[in-house]
């Protein structure tokens, strides 16, 4: 929002396994509402989307082999964001979606120089988590009804952070499937036979636990 002044809170926004679509520069546009600086991802490179979920699995896969190869794009975007005039560079965060929630919850794991993620129905396999390491306050939004992400992932999330006492906060939305907040979800679903459908309740609901994250953590 250029009408506002002076430097404020910073979040870069991951996309899901499809690519930088419409869907992560509409919510970047949101947060900027909410008058933040906020900036999209491109994850894969050169404006790649994955026309099919075989394409858009290849295009992970390496992010899934090498958990640092997403920290390090991630770094690279926050070097850039705080370039910006506008950006707070202590208080920045990631919030990331699908393939994007894996990616932020890794790179907090991992040690990004982050003030928060948020996870909207990502990924919770990934890196051990590390007291050392972990510096990033973690909301993660779960559908209740994900099918891609088990509750064997769920437990072992939960274990890992309660092992090291990181600061988390784990809210799972009744009915909700995988890619919830999407409202593209329900049409991509059904062309690809996946079992995934927009929730406009979860939706909302997540958006404002996100808010309520923010300003929380931001207090501290």
């Amino acid at each position: 929002d250029e009408s506002l002044k002076g430097k404020r809170p910073a979040v870069l926004v991951v996309h899901e396994w499809w690519g930088l679509t419409d869907y992560p520069i509409m919510r970047a546009r949101k947060l900027a509402e909410l008058g933040y600086i906020a900036m999209a991802v491109d994850m894969f490179g050169d404006g790649k989307i994955a026309a099919n979920p075989t394409e858009a699995q290849a295009f992970t896969k390496p992010f899934y082999s090498d958990p640092q190869l997403g920290k390090t794009l991630l770094d690279a975007a926050l070097v850039k964001l705080k370039t910006f005039k506008e950006t707070d560079p202590a208080n920045v965060f990631a919030i990331g979606y699908c393939f994007g929630g894996s990616i932020v919850l890794n790179s907090a794991k991992l040690g990004a120089n982050l003030k928060g993620v948020v996870s909207f129905h990502g990924g919770l396999a990934g890196v051990p988590a590390n007291k050392d390491l972990l510096k990033a306050s973690i909301l993660v939004c779960h559908g209740g009804s994900d099918k891609f992400v088990g509750e064997n992932d769920v437990a072992n999330f939960k274990r890992q952070m309660d092992s090291i006492h990181a600061n988390y906060k784990f809210v799972v939305y009744a009915n909700a499937t995988h890619a919830f907040t999407n409202p593209d979800a329900t049409a991509i679903g059904k062309k690809f036979n996946m079992p995934i459908e927009y929730n406009e309740k979860a939706d909302m609901d997540s958006w404002n636990d996100m808010k309520m994250f923010f300003n929380m953590v931001l207090k501290k």
